[in-house]
């Protein structure tokens, strides 16, 4: 699976932003996506994750109830809806293909990132 990562950009705080993750390959509906993230300085990070068929999810406790991640299994692209973005969400954010978690060791493939910056 070859994964690309768009949407990033630059925003101001209160603003939001949609990453895409386009997925290659026929097998992108029996993988479980997540969302990482990697601030400058610091170490790489769970945002959220998607079980295959969408029926599972887990947030981040720093993102919950202003992030969404979706799946749309006929596009092979899943989304993260990122809304009342604070200076703090600012960070390269990555999408990966694996188990359903939120531990990174669970992921086998990763898209190359995808840069957010928010501004104050």
């Amino acid at each position: 699976v070859q994964l690309q990562a768009s949407g990033g950009g630059l925003v101001q705080a209160g603003g939001s932003l949609r990453l895409s993750c386009a997925a290659s390959g026929r097998t992108f509906s029996s993988y479980a996506m997540g969302w990482f993230r990697q601030a400058p300085g610091k170490e790489r990070e769970f945002v959220a994750a998607i079980s295959w068929s969408g029926g599972s999810i887990h947030y981040a406790d720093p993102v919950k109830g202003r992030f969404t991640i979706s799946r749309d299994n006929a596009k092979n692209t899943v989304y993260l809806q990122m809304n009342s973005l604070k200076p703090e969400d600012t960070a390269v954010y990555y999408c990966a293909a694996g188990y359903f978690g939120a531990g990174s060791s669970m992921y086998d493939y990763w898209g190359q990132g995808t840069q957010v910056t928010v501004s104050s």
